[in-house]
């Protein structure tokens, strides 16, 4: 039975709110503490099957890893992974696997990595190539995809690496594989993309630098754990919290202990150019990670221009976005936007699509999408399997004129678990239906 959701209009967000941890932190934290000596302590972990295939994955290649509580995690990390005896299952998680590889790169290890349909369509030429630079042997499918199989050396070269497109997975891949490194690991980045892994780095022992868009991290690094690591709440997954409120005049939202790190929270920077009230109260830093108290509150949207610098600092997001496109007056037009045709789908497309089953005309061409705002219909769309697509458009049917009823939806759980429920208390009508 595959889950679908049922979105009705009429809803109106508001009140205080709290959403499930950051699931890129999450993947990296349990990833660096299995690799540093000592114990940690993970806190507000994501309960999502996309970080509990990592730890499954952990414990194959030998990690301690116990989950105190649902959201709680303890890692007895030695650095000393095993060959896994089976291929290792990454579920339907690209960042799981990129880093996952990028780390065993620097081991002395031999696994194969694999994971659901949708995984094993993404590319992964793009890790390959710069690990096998360093010195490991990487053999992904004959497309270039997933399986990959991984041929781990315990010492490897230093690496002056132009990133030839923007992917924080494909540079924190390196970064993880440059912990085994001889020599300096240098990567050069286009844009900007988010640092959570060279956050992490540092607050286990790593020596990393930056100076404008070039990453360094010294060689010889010896991880140790920091004893415990709290996990903001997912930025990514409040997102759809601020674009229901931002698409409601007179609604107003408030998401408490939110991540807002600079190079991942464009959406808040986007939502009000659009139009919405943006406010952050309480910033703070949690494991050394920016966090804040925020409140988005609705307003009469308008369109706007997204460059590819801009969609880079929101790539999760730009889905959602496309949404609150679609009701705001004008032509929105994001330019750069190819990566997100790499995602679990490809989600240019399955946006464009359901928006037009919705009676909002859209066009995408090569890496541009623009949305020609208007009133968007009730009606039927195919998540394509995508946790974001189906978020996306469950959030839309709130400003609709009929229901909105959205498929293959079984996917939200990897990042978002609990998702209509928490939707609900926010004031929308979601539901869940089994067909």
């Amino acid at each position: 039975m595959s889950m679908r959701l049922l979105s009705q209009p009429g809803g109106v967000p508001a009140g205080t709110h709290q959403v499930p941890g950051d699931k890129s932190i999450s993947h990296r934290a349990l990833l660096l503490a299995a690799a540093a000596g000592g114990e940690t302590r993970i806190e507000n972990f994501l309960d999502g099957s996309d970080c509990k295939a990592t730890a499954a994955a952990l414990r194959a290649l030998g990690i301690d890893i116990t989950f105190p509580g649902n959201t709680k995690v303890l890692v007895k990390g030695n650095g000393a992974f095993l060959s896994p005896v089976q291929p290792l299952d990454l579920g339907n998680s690209g960042t799981g696997m990129r880093l996952l590889a990028g780390l065993l790169a620097g081991r002395d290890v031999v696994a194969t990595l694999t994971g659901d349909a949708s995984l094993l369509g993404r590319p992964m030429r793009r890790i390959a190539e710069p690990l096998e630079k360093m010195g490991a042997r990487i053999i992904p499918g004959g497309n270039g995809t997933a399986p990959l199989e991984i041929h781990g050396r315990p010492f490897l070269r230093g690496l002056d690496y132009v990133m030839p497109v923007a992917s924080a997975q494909v540079k924190s891949a390196i970064l993880l594989a440059g912990l085994a490194a001889t020599e300096p690991v240098v990567i050069h980045e286009s844009v900007m993309t988010r640092d959570h892994t060279e956050r992490m780095l540092q607050a286990f022992g790593a020596k990393t630098s930056r100076r404008d868009n070039t990453i360094r991290l010294e060689p010889k690094t010896r991880l140790q754990s920091p004893g415990k690591v709290e996990i903001p709440g997912d930025l990514s997954s409040a997102a759809f919290l601020f674009a229901a409120a931002a698409m409601t005049p007179g609604a107003s939202v408030t998401v408490t202990n939110v991540g807002v790190n600079a190079t991942r929270a464009g959406i808040l920077d986007l939502l009000a150019r659009m139009g919405a009230m943006v406010s952050l109260a309480r910033p703070r830093e949690v494991s050394g990670e920016p966090v804040a108290d925020v409140t988005v509150s609705g307003g009469s949207l308008h369109a706007i221009e997204i460059s590819a610098d801009e969609v880079a600092l929101a790539i999760d997001e730009i889905p959602v976005l496309l949404a609150v496109a679609s009701i705001a007056e004008g032509e929105t037009v994001v330019r750069g936007a190819g990566e997100l045709r790499m995602k679990e789908s490809d989600r240019l497309v399955a946006m464009a699509a359901g928006l037009v089953k919705l009676g909002i005309a859209t066009e995408v061409k090569g890496d541009t999408v623009c949305v020609f705002g208007g009133q968007p219909q009730g009606g039927v769309v195919d998540s394509c399997g995508d946790h974001r697509i189906a978020m996306s458009f469950a959030v839309l049917g709130q400003r609709a004129t009929g229901n909105v009823e959205i498929s293959d939806c079984d996917n939200i759980d990897t990042s978002f678990p609990g998702f209509p429920v928490l939707m609900r208390d926010v004031g929308l009508r979601i539901t869940e239906i089994s067909s």
